[in-house]
């Protein structure tokens, strides 16, 4: 299966790129928004100017064309119109002067604006007198859509030196006019043409162009501003107390978390937080002490348990050297004088308490409380007096060891007979009809292995995942505890070793016990020399009890 691929970034980052992006795309659309806003504001006042400038215009021509013209002196660089009947008069004293009608003063007109860098206008025509007044092709369209009916003709178009707005506006013969138009077959309230204006607009261009850039400078400052802003706030008021907190963590349980969280002048939900943290430590702290004490009387319990199964067979053992015993003691008793009797009777005395001393020792040894102590250790004399003691509760069921790991090991015996008598009495307790238990203990790559194997009942599969939880148990009342192998495990556990099992129902069990002797001077996590368990993580401690 292919490994997907996770990107990790902090939290800061996170939210430092979330508020950028916004931000970012705030000014975005702002610098979209404005250069939109002064497009069409622009646009506007061009034709607001345009149409000012045609009704300045019109009223120029009325003001021309109600006075019959304007007459000019005649001087270099002034020209006579030759479209005109009588474009030139002379007076008394034999001056000429040129007459002026209102298309040519309009004509005029546009050339000064045209040098002042106002724009451009004139009259054209579909039926032009003048050549030059010859319409192109917006005024083309134009003139054609006032036939039409339309009232003016606005558009944008691009020039030589930038944008332009053309404006073009119906001109209507009136009395005025008719002096001059009627011979062109003009009436009364026709469209003779139309008054076309050119308005550059590549100054505004230039000035949208400047407000953008310095909107976009203003906004990339802003953001770099705001994002410095966010890092250090978010570091010092967020990440600093997260990386404490995360600190009083890892540090916990060897150091108590106040030291690591920093009190804060403002309250907010980060001391909540840090609160809650140093209130659950100090739970977890009372519960781990309460786990620890409750583990190591469970660990007696189940001794002192183990101890109960294993006092019907023992009973049985003291019972038959001790009935002897006061049969010869009554016999001494009834003939003081036989001294055949007392030398004969006095050996088997000393027997039967012999007998009865080493079985009340071993029975001491195993319910003794000592502490977790790692010493050489003779596996062949510790595996002969844990089965002298489990052989007191053999019924129908033959037991085989083969001890085949010779010398000295440093173990913990105490522990290991323990584990040895536990797990010998759940097989035991496995076979109520008889079978075979065998137990083997040999060396292998540096590696202790006490394997158990019996021919009783077997585990169900549902059953295998909880045989090491405490309680759990599928005996009978009064059959056992449900804590042998829960504390087997925490044994293992402490001793740094493994505990495997392998069953089939009705088959029997196999359980393996791995142990390192490689390391013959760490202890691991054993008590202390007053007995009481040595402090462990919290972790460990559930491991080992099967949680």
């Amino acid at each position: 299966m292919p490994r997907s691929f996770t990107a990790r970034l902090s939290l800061r980052t996170k939210f430092v790129v979330f508020i950028g992006a916004i931000i970012s795309a705030f000014y975005l659309f702002m610098l979209y928004r404005t250069a939109v806003f002064d497009e069409k504001m622009i646009l506007k006042q061009a034709e607001q100017q345009a149409r000012m400038l045609y009704k300045q215009i019109l009223l120029t021509r009325q003001w021309a064309a109600d006075h019959n013209g304007l007459f000019v002196l005649e001087r270099q660089g002034v020209e006579a119109n030759p479209y005109l009947e009588l474009p030139v008069v002379t007076d008394a004293l034999g001056q000429s002067y040129f007459l002026r009608n209102p298309a040519m003063i309009t004509r005029e007109l546009s050339a000064y604006a045209q040098k002042g860098g106002l724009g451009q206008f004139r009259v054209t025509s579909l039926k032009p007198v003048n050549p030059d007044n010859r319409p192109d092709a917006f005024e083309t369209k134009a003139l054609e859509a006032f036939a039409a009916g339309a009232d003016e003709i606005i558009d944008v178009e691009e020039a030589k030196t930038g944008r332009v707005v053309r404006f073009i506006a119906p001109m209507r013969v009136n009395e005025s006019c008719l002096g001059c138009h009627a011979r062109h077959g003009y009436a009364l309230g026709d469209i003779r043409g139309g008054l076309s204006i050119t308005i550059p607009i590549d100054w505004a261009d230039e000035l949208i162009a400047r407000n953008i850039h310095s909107l976009m400078f203003i906004g990339i400052t802003s953001i770099l501003i705001v994002t410095a802003a966010l890092f250090l706030m978010f570091e010092s008021l967020i990440v600093h107390r997260i990386r404490r907190l995360s600190q009083a963590m890892d540090s916990f349980p060897e150091d108590p978390p106040e030291q690591y969280l920093l009190p804060s002048l403002i309250r907010d939900e980060l001391d909540s937080v840090s609160d809650t943290f140093v209130l659950f430590c100090d739970r977890l702290k009372k519960s781990r002490d309460e786990l620890l004490q409750t583990r190591a009387q469970t660990h007696l319990s189940e001794k002192m348990a183990s101890l109960g199964i294993l006092t019907a067979g023992i009973a049985h053992e003291v019972n038959n050297p001790l009935g002897g015993m006061l049969n010869c003691v009554k016999s001494m008793r009834e003939n003081p004088d036989d001294r055949e009797l007392v030398e004969r009777y006095l050996p088997l005395l000393d027997k039967g308490l012999r007998q009865i001393e080493t079985i009340m020792r071993q029975l001491l040894n195993f319910s003794r409380t000592e502490p977790l102590n790692i010493r050489k250790v003779n596996l062949q004399a510790l595996f002969d007096e844990c089965t002298l003691l489990l052989s007191y509760k053999l019924k129908n069921i033959q037991l085989v060891t083969s001890i085949t790991a010779a010398g000295e090991y440093l173990l913990d015996a105490e522990a290991l007979k323990q584990i040895i008598i536990n797990i010998g009495l759940n097989a035991i307790q496995a076979m109520p009809h008889g079978g075979k238990l065998a137990i083997r203990c040999h060396e292998e790559a540096g590696q202790l292995l006490i394997i158990f194997h019996d021919t009783g009942t077997g585990i169900t599969e549902e059953n295998m995942p909880h045989i090491f939880d405490p309680f759990f148990t599928t005996k009978g009342v009064g059959e056992g505890t449900g804590l042998g192998l829960a504390v087997t495990y925490a044994l293992v556990q402490r001793m740094n070793g493994k505990i495997t099992v392998e069953s089939e129902p009705g088959l029997g069990s196999v359980f393996t016990l791995t142990l390192p002797v490689t390391d013959r001077t760490s202890q691991g996590p054993g008590r202390s020399p007053n007995g009481e368990l040595s402090r462990i993580g919290i972790n460990g401690l559930l491991r080992a009890t099967g949680e």
